[in-house]
């Protein structure tokens, strides 16, 4: 008999009398009670026979009553069903979380009075196998290497600023001899040895990989660093993915290739994955716990892929992880900590617990990502710019940093038993913006990880890991609006006690990194003047004092192209140079041949050069900003190719649009050579809300890929994990095969789904005894839930009702039950079969 006959022969039964002169029920009452009974089932991953046997049986024990309607029959048939539904045994919903295993870490103790250093006793060196390998890591040979690269570098970057400096105060009117003149050479000085150090750093990365071989690659394994390593000894690893408010199909999708990656390289048996969610938002939290089910089922990953959210977002993604670790991290040896955007091969993973495993004293693992899987004109531009550029780069770093290297906050691998021990984040005294919770929590991690004598390595020549940039110019700068404030929180701690000095220069970087850009508005603003006054001022040709001879004004254009041409030769040799590097390895086929290189360099120096001053004056307004008290917030960041409007792009940039008109009128009213010299800046100024705009559309950027510009080897040759990924989230977009689309979205998907619905309800704690006004007050939010819609509930409303399990279990009956019609007007929810 077909299953729809059988169905109907059932509500028949149902409704048969059982004696004589009885009343029946209607048999269309029952009959669409047992077809949305059948819909409501085949939501639900059973098999077709296990379905058809739920269904008969709640059927049967139906006990229809005269004159019910067949939406009070449907309600009472779902919790039948229900019964009759195991949501662990049936539906399979897996663990979500191994067991616990909790342990301490206790924020470490940052005193920054400096004069207490003098008295403050020498820290121990904890944590390593034995003392014999505390004493000789204190010993490295690196450790000597790395002070005279850092005193070469020192030199290197101050004799050029000091000629620099003498050749720009030549240039000045008044040599450099009046308070404004004086105050403009300071803010020079400064920018132009900010950027010769990044000059240096590209040279010593171009060295590096042009000589094949440094004998301090931490990729390198020494013999006697394997002493403390035990081949037969299995260490297990925890990949997290910390994730707040994100479009979970990209994270998903990133977490399946990884997966799968590991599982070709026969590694998947060392490592467990977690998501470590933090979303507040109630559509983003069911549809990670729905996606965290899906990819458990699809690959197999029960009890190796978990989920946990917490209730409480204390500390950020800081105190995310530090919550896994308190909860699982005695269960493992390592952590990678990953982005939500970020990738990484099962190979390059597992070498990098093989290299944490030969070398105990490194504590920090930290890769160079590749940046990958965008199509906005800006992000390729970056792509390309981190492909072509980054190597050389990365490896400079490497030069200069060896073991005192950054740690970013993703694509690394992590000692856990150290990190707890002895990175644990304090509060900082004071209110937000530079007080409170740390924000930038990585770099201070690693200075305090160097403190407790662990190593913290950049291995740059490690290939497979990956991570996304921003789409477009808005989305990087809101980004950076977040990292300005944790990095100039970093100067507060600039003095604390024991930190090594390669740190501290970090902290100082890392605030240069946006207060430079304050420095070139001032520098700009003071020039601006300078060329006023100049301008207005009335030549004096004899002075006070009795002279033979007149004084004339005098200009020298050689020196002023002097110290143009030293600062262009800082900023854009690099460029060249690395595409000598490329040449020489042979790698041009890689970004698509010579010309496509050269091509793809100049539309780079273009782009790069005419959104610079754009984000000079976001970048100074985030910096007054911080720096006057006014806190940001933490908004999920963009990743997706959806571009910026132009309206949009006005209303961000309009202010600096206006503000550029007026300069360059005043400029060009008061002083026109003036004017000239500046004009890149004005200029770009003026259109930053259409570059913003157009930089932002994928269309253009698959023009420019289509011409060859900005061809990147991940396109030539598409690595696996990439290609995973990108059909990965494809597929994840859709509903899982076999299975009726999933109903409505985020809220509403947890209360019409059936499987989402389980799923959710089985993440949550037991039932709770709640006090009465609470309970009156949840209730009263499921009415009106279910007279007036989802949008009728607050996000912390709906948040109220999915904490609830036994509310969940109440409402999905009651939307069952609810008129097609109904659901469809109100909820936006089909439910017919």
């Amino acid at each position: 008999m077909h299953e729809k006959d059988e169905i109907t022969a059932a509500a028949q039964a149902a409704c048969a009398p059982a004696s004589a002169g009885a009343s029946t029920c209607d048999p269309a009452a029952v009959d669409a009670a047992g077809r949305r009974l059948t819909a409501y089932l085949r939501r639900l991953p059973l098999a077709e026979s296990r379905r058809l046997e739920i269904a008969l049986t709640a059927l049967r024990r139906l006990d229809a009553k005269p004159g019910e309607s067949a939406e009070v029959l449907t309600a009472r048939a779902v919790a039948l069903a229900q019964g009759l539904i195991d949501p662990v045994a049936s539906l399979d919903v897996p663990e979500p979380c191994p067991e616990l295993r909790r342990s301490h870490m206790i924020p470490e103790e940052m005193d920054r009075r400096l004069w207490k250093k003098r008295h403050a006793e020498k820290r121990p060196v904890q944590g390593f196998v034995n003392g014999r390998l505390a004493r000789e890591y204190l010993n490295e040979p690196w450790m000597k290497i790395a002070a005279r690269r850092r005193l070469i570098l020192s030199t290197l970057v101050f004799v050029p600023t000091v000629f620099a400096v003498l050749n720009m105060g030549a240039v000045l009117p008044h040599k450099g001899s009046t308070p404004l003149e004086m105050a403009i050479l300071a803010v020079f000085s400064i920018l132009f040895a900010w950027i010769s150090i990044g000059f240096w750093t590209a040279m010593a990365g171009f060295w590096t990989l042009l000589r094949r071989f440094d004998r301090f690659v931490v990729t390198t394994a020494k013999a006697h660093e394997g002493e403390g390593h035990h081949p037969e000894r299995k260490a297990m690893t925890a990949i997290l993915f910390p994730v707040c408010n994100e479009e979970i199909e990209r994270t998903a999708a990133g977490i399946r290739a990884t997966y799968l990656s590991l599982r070709r390289a026969g590694a998947l048996s060392g490592f467990h994955f977690f998501i470590l969610s933090d979303s507040q938002d109630p559509d983003r939290w069911v549809e990670e716990e729905a996606m965290w089910a899906r990819l458990c089922t699809e690959l197999g990953a029960k009890g190796r892929l978990f989920y946990r959210r917490r209730r409480v977002n204390l500390k950020r993604k800081s105190g995310n992880i530090a919550d896994f670790c308190r909860r699982f991290g005695a269960r493992y040896e390592y952590m990678a900590v990953m982005d939500a955007d970020s990738v990484m091969s099962g190979p390059t993973l597992a070498r990098m617990v093989q290299i944490m495993e030969r070398r105990r004293h490194v504590g920090i693992l930290q890769t160079a990502p590749r940046c990958a899987g965008r199509e906005t004109l800006i992000a390729r531009s970056q792509q390309f710019a981190n492909r072509l550029y980054g190597p050389m780069f990365a490896a400079g770093l490497h030069f200069w940093q060896l073991g005192d290297a950054q740690y970013w906050g993703h694509n690394a691998l992590i000692r856990i038993r150290p990190f707890m021990k002895h990175c644990g984040l304090p509060r900082l005294p004071g209110k937000p913006p530079l007080g409170g919770d740390i924000m930038s929590h990585d770099f201070v991690e690693a200075a305090l990880m160097r403190r407790a004598a662990y190593g913290v390595w950049l291995a740059f020549d490690l290939e497979g890991t990956w991570e996304e940039v921003p789409p477009t110019l808005l989305a990087e700068l809101k980004r950076d609006r977040r990292w300005c404030q944790g990095n100039i929180q970093h100067m507060r701690l600039l003095l604390t006690q024991g930190l090594l000095p390669a740190h501290r220069f970090l902290f100082l970087n890392g605030f240069m990194s946006y207060f430079s850009a304050f420095l070139w508005f001032v520098f700009l603003a003071l020039s601006t003047v300078e060329a006023v006054l100049e301008a207005l001022a009335v030549p004096v040709y004899f002075p006070a004092q009795r002279v033979l001879f007149p004084e004339w004004p005098v200009w020298e254009p050689l020196w002023a192209l002097v110290v143009m041409a030293m600062t262009f030769v800082l900023l854009f040799l690099p460029k060249i140079v690395s595409l000598v590097l490329m040449l020489a390895k042979g790698r041009r086929k890689e970004f698509g041949g010579f010309f496509a290189m050269v091509f793809g360099i100049v539309a780079d120096v273009v782009l790069s050069t005419m959104l610079a001053p754009i984000r000079m004056m976001f970048h100074t307004k985030f910096v007054a900003n911080t720096l006057l008290g006014r806190q940001f917030g933490w908004p999920t960041q963009d990743r997706s190719d959806s571009g910026t409007p132009l309206l949009e792009a006005i209303r961000f940039h309009g202010l600096d649009t206006v503000f550029a008109v007026v300069w360059g009128a005043l400029l060009y009213h008061v002083n026109p050579a003036f004017f000239w010299w500046t004009c890149p800046i004005i200029f770009s100024l003026v259109l930053a809300a259409p570059l913003s705009s157009l930089t932002s559309r994928a269309s253009l950027g698959r023009l420019a890929r289509r011409l060859r510009i900005f061809v990147t080897p991940d396109e030539m040759a598409r690595p696996p994990e990439l290609a995973e990924t990108y059909r990965g989230e494809e597929h994840l977009s859709h509903p899982p095969e076999g299975l009726a689309d999933p109903l409505g979205w985020g809220f509403v998907r947890a209360v019409a789904d059936p499987l989402t619905n389980a799923v959710h309800r089985s993440l949550l704690r037991g039932p709770r005894s709640l006090a009465p006004s609470i309970r009156e007050r949840r209730a009263a939010l499921a009415e009106k839930f279910l007279e007036k819609g989802p949008r009728a509930l607050s996000k912390k409303e709906q948040k109220l009702l999915l904490v609830d399990p036994e509310l969940m279990a109440e409402l999905h009956v009651r939307v069952w039950a609810l008129p097609p019609a109904v659901l469809a007007e109100r909820f936006g929810v089909t439910l017919a079969a």
